[in-house]
């Protein structure tokens, strides 16, 4: 058995683990994606790689995030030892953040994400348009089926839904 599917097998076992219990599975591995597969951590993390960056280096080099998303995201990763904070005795202080031991050594694994990323990206959109190609023929059939008083606010919830 291939090593992939040897951790997916595991994985699959926490998973069923207790399958009569209404209580959420505690799965390690769920656990530890949750905290990496977030909208923030990887680019963080990435970012971090190259050297260590303070709050603002760090704002600027991941634009679309808030200020208080930023601040929780590097709290998180800090409290899961991915990242170390270091601060100065500088007037005003100088925080600056790092990658621990423990961050340093998900850039194996996240380089092999980001490779195939890189390489299956065309195949994804191209899988993406004959999707929302099929979506919006079945959108397009529905508009024609309605009647006269169905058919704005059909297509209202139409634009809403491609939004």
């Amino acid at each position: 058995m291939s090593d992939a599917l040897s951790a997916i097998e595991r994985f699959s076992r926490y998973q069923s683990d207790d399958a009569q219990s209404v209580e959420p599975v505690h799965c390690p591995v769920r656990d530890v994606l949750d905290r990496i597969g977030d909208k923030w951590s990887m680019l963080m993390i990435v970012n971090l790689a190259m050297r260590p960056q303070r709050f603002s280096e760090l704002h600027r080099a991941i634009r679309d995030i808030s200020k208080r998303m930023l601040t929780q995201t590097l709290r998180d990763l800090e409290r899961d030892g991915l990242i170390t904070r270091h601060v100065f005795a500088t007037k005003p202080p100088t925080v600056e953040y790092r990658l621990a031991p423990l961050g340093q050594s998900l850039l194996d694994p996240m380089a092999g994400l980001i490779e195939w990323a890189d390489q299956r990206y065309s195949d994804i959109h191209a899988a993406r348009d004959r999707f929302d190609g099929r979506t919006r023929d079945v959108m397009s059939r529905q508009e024609f089926s309605a009647t006269r008083s169905e058919a704005l606010p059909l297509q209202k919830k139409i634009s809403a839904a491609r939004n």
